[in-house]
């Protein structure tokens, strides 16, 4: 009866069912409990370990501080208005057995259940349904063992990057780890989804430099890689750990970093010589040392001639050494750039963080342990892979198309390096040899409403068409971290190999058949779901 008795929308408008009201307030006096044992919330509490009671982590509405928590973790804000399903409850969890508790109890209940970590969630899967739902959320599971002995750390699910970078540094200067550049991420959802940053051409993608892992699968048990094999350890390195189960920790394998790295950040536009510094961009970041990540990014802004619209591009790097050496090494292999010493900045690994994410350097390096984004917009994000230099009259039919949308932004982030000399099979995320970048597609705005979201959500999709002559090809490739309904949706509920093939196969290839395979053996009644998870195969009567 549970899931019959769900509102399809919560705006705090339920059904008069007094023992279902009762039950949902958060007094939980023993009455109440006893009173019903068939009830998705008796079931919690009876499932949780009495030295760790489950009861102060569950929000439902009645509870004043459920929006405060649901909202707390939505990075965009398309997803936070008031016409947005709510979930029916929210549980931060605070121990495993909340996670084990919600696992089974979801089940018997028939309840879907979403798993949040950072909420850096594109299109809000980890926290919007089409069906009544609750919210598995990990933020308060986020301890950080580091061991630079054995130059390893455990890291949970719930803790941001810049809570992992700032630990790692506590215990030595010399450390890192090849994650993203944002600090607010949360480490659950980034490092099962493949997860990168401004290290992979030196070290590869975070899921290349994960040893074991910590998982709840479906029954409610706790395994670890010795436990749940290589094949499901394979899977939570890319695949996307919730179409598998709850990811409670990775044991990361630490990096080695200098004391002193370089950054910069250089812009150009048009009317700069940006289109020849571009072409030459795109034959050089795939190819120069290994230690140097330089991100280009693309936007539209006022030129200097009456107020006419212009390309402008940004170069922004990381160096994994000194000014000199980096300066000496661009004006032999990248001159039209035409880098000089003052553009550099000298710092220490943790501070280019700072720099990366649009922070004073100078800032107090605490400011990483804030898991509030500096801002927050509506948002919509799409991704493509660049195998073939870009002719300079492609180049110059993307600046007019840009010019013409001009609300879209252009990320490029290059390859080559590591991440060509790991094979594609060695983890679920398959972009690797042949890829000289990846294209990431923006578009943010600042107001409310659906007419505005369909616009900007539009600019997007146009650009994106205009880039096919441009890009990876049967398939067309995406990156499953930068998540996009576009490409299908595996709708709630369902089980559906063939839709899911439709965007399996952009953001996994042929790694796709054996992730099927995994989800098959490890959930087959495909309990661990969202609108772009791995399906499990069709049933086959023997």
């Amino acid at each position: 009866m549970g899931l019959l008795l769900f509102s399809p929308y919560y705006r705090i408008q339920l059904p008069i069912f007094p023992t279902l009201i009762l039950l949902l307030s958060l007094t939980f006096s023993a009455s109440a409990a006893n009173s019903s044992h068939n009830t998705f919330i008796h079931c919690l509490v009876n499932h949780s370990e009495p030295s760790h009671p489950i009861t102060s982590a569950i929000f439902t509405p009645n509870n004043t501080s459920f929006f405060s928590v649901l909202q707390a973790y939505i990075r965009n804000l398309r997803f936070n208005t008031s016409t947005t399903r709510k979930p029916y409850l929210i549980i931060t969890a605070l121990h495993v057995s909340h996670v084990q508790a919600a696992t089974i109890c979801a089940q018997k209940h028939n309840l879907q259940m979403k798993i949040r970590s950072g909420g850096h969630d594109y299109e809000g899967v980890s926290y919007v349904a089409e069906v009544p739902f609750f919210i598995l959320d990990m933020f308060h599971l986020r301890s950080i063992e580091v061991d630079i002995d054995s130059e390893t750390a455990w890291v949970q699910a719930g803790a941001t990057l810049g809570e992992v970078y700032y630990r790692i540094a506590e215990k030595s200067k010399k450390h890192g780890f090849p994650a993203g550049v944002c600090p607010t991420v949360g480490v659950g959802g980034h490092i099962s989804g493949g997860g990168y940053g401004n290290m992979m051409r030196k070290y590869g993608l975070s899921v290349d430099n994960v040893i074991d892992a910590q998982i709840i699968d479906v029954q409610g048990k706790l395994l670890d890689r010795k436990s749940m094999g290589e094949d499901l350890f394979w899977a939570i390195r890319g695949g996307g750990g919730a179409s598998f189960g709850v990811v409670l920790a990775y044991k990361i394998k630490l990096v080695q970093v200098p004391e002193t790295v370089t950054v910069f950040q250089v812009q150009r536009t048009l009317e700069q010589n940006a289109s020849d510094i571009v072409y030459n961009w795109q034959h050089v970041a795939p190819n120069i040392d290994n230690d140097l990540f330089i991100r280009l990014i693309l936007d539209v802004v006022n030129g200097t001639k009456d107020g006419t619209k212009t390309v402008r591009a940004t170069f922004i790097a990381l160096f994994l050494g000194d000014s000199k050496t980096l300066v000496s090494l661009l004006s032999k292999s990248f001159p039209q750039l035409g880098l000089k010493q003052s553009d550099c900045i000298e710092t220490t690994w943790l501070r280019s963080v700072l720099f990366w994410t649009n922070i004073n350097i100078t800032e107090p390096v605490e400011i990483l342990l804030d898991r509030q984004p500096q801002s927050l917009n509506y948002l919509k994000r799409k991704s493509d892979y660049v195998k073939k230099p870009i002719s300079k009259e492609g180049l110059e039919g993307i600046w007019k198309k840009m010019i013409e949308l001009v609300d879209t932004i252009l990320y490029f982030n290059p390859y080559g390096g590591k991440m060509a000399e790991v094979p594609s099979t060695a983890v679920p995320f398959p972009h690797r040899a042949g890829n000289l970048w990846k294209v990431q597609y923006q578009a943010n705005w600042n107001k409310a409403g659906k007419d505005v979201a369909d616009h900007y959500i539009n600019l997007t999709r146009v650009l994106h068409k205009y880039m096919t002559p441009f890009v990876s090809k049967n398939p067309r490739e995406a990156f499953f971290n930068y998540k996009d309904l576009d490409l299908g949706i595996n709708h709630n509920g369902k089980n559906s190999y063939s839709e899911g093939k439709v965007y399996g196969v952009e953001y996994f290839k042929d790694n796709f058949n054996r992730l099927v395979q995994i989800k098959t053996k490890v959930d087959p009644g495909n309990f661990f779901r969202n609108e772009q998870s791995i399906p499990t195969l069709p049933y086959r009567k023997n």
